[in-house]
């Protein structure tokens, strides 16, 4: 199990990485069998590949991703963390408070990341 202060740099390094538009980096830190549901109740993104066509949709240069509060991490192989994520389309601006949940495998890459959000939860201007 990793460390807590390795998933806690993994989390913000994920953050830092989306933010720079590195779609390269971000996908550098999720292992190969790694899953991912955003929102939560969507179907899952499974593996590598699919995750990397994923990101590479949402890492666009027009969206960001803020941190609201200390990463948390758990006593466990998982960390949570609340972002707010601003983007556009349309000419409108949508922001999104969220929740991401990891959990991480024996390496310390991300091994599954789950998105808390909802339609209602969308603000857009």
């Amino acid at each position: 199990m990793p460390q807590e202060n390795v998933i806690k740099t993994v989390m913000k390094q994920y953050i830092d990485r989306f933010n720079q538009d590195d779609v390269e980096g971000v996908l550098s830190l999720f292992g190969e069998e790694a899953t991912v549901e955003d929102p939560v109740g969507s179907p899952a993104v499974e593996g590598k590949s699919a995750i990397a066509e994923f990101y590479k949709k949402v890492v666009n240069g027009n969206t960001r991703i803020r941190l609201e509060g200390p990463i948390r991490g758990s006593h466990s192989n998982s960390g949570a963390m609340a972002l707010q994520i601003t983007t556009s389309a349309e000419g409108k601006t949508i922001s999104i408070p969220v929740i991401e949940v990891m959990t991480f495998d024996e390496q310390g890459s991300i091994a599954s990341m789950k998105a808390y959000w909802g339609p209602g939860d969308m603000v857009i201007k």
